[in-house]
């Protein structure tokens, strides 16, 4: 029976990739010349740590973020930004998540997205993924569209296509 798995991932090594460009970028950056500035990503519990001056240079560092993850072709839903705290420096330090798996709730929303639709498929939650099958790859892609349309706030992939 055809089926496939709708999993929410992110490509660590570009994460990377876009983290080092941020990093490069800043050093040519006008506004950051005099301001010391750390930004480093925790691959192993996928953060990425954020040190500067104020808060307008938090919000330019998040502009950067998104951009850079953009041209790497990585959703930015996937970051989640959490408030930042003051140091004994004087400056601000800021903790951003990498948002990877579907957790419990979203994935009851979308097995519900898919009953509702009254397709002929199964729809299983599978730890932090969910499982369909169905008879035909015709209502598989049809399921695929749907969850296309509908709004979530992580970025979704299609993987593991079987006939």
């Amino acid at each position: 029976m055809p089926s496939f798995d709708i999993v929410s991932q992110i490509d660590l090594q570009e994460v990377d990739n876009a983290v080092n460009n941020v990093k490069k970028e800043l050093r040519t950056r006008f506004d950051f010349r005099n301001v010391p500035t750390e930004l480093s990503l925790n691959k192993k519990d996928k953060r990425i740590e954020l040190v500067t001056g104020d808060e307008m240079k938090v919000k330019a560092l998040h502009d950067l973020l998104i951009a850079h993850f953009t041209r790497r072709k990585v959703d930015h839903r996937a970051l989640i930004f959490q408030e930042p705290e003051a140091t004994s420096k004087g400056q601000l330090k800021e903790s951003v998540r990498l948002m990877e798996g579907i957790d419990k709730d979203t994935a009851k929303r979308i097995v519900k997205i898919i009953k509702d639709k009254k397709l002929k498929v199964q729809a299983s939650i599978q730890d932090d993924q969910v499982r369909v099958a169905g008879k035909k790859i015709d209502d598989l892609q049809a399921v695929i569209r749907v969850l296309q349309d509908a709004d979530f706030e992580l970025p979704l992939q299609y993987v593991n296509m079987k006939k």
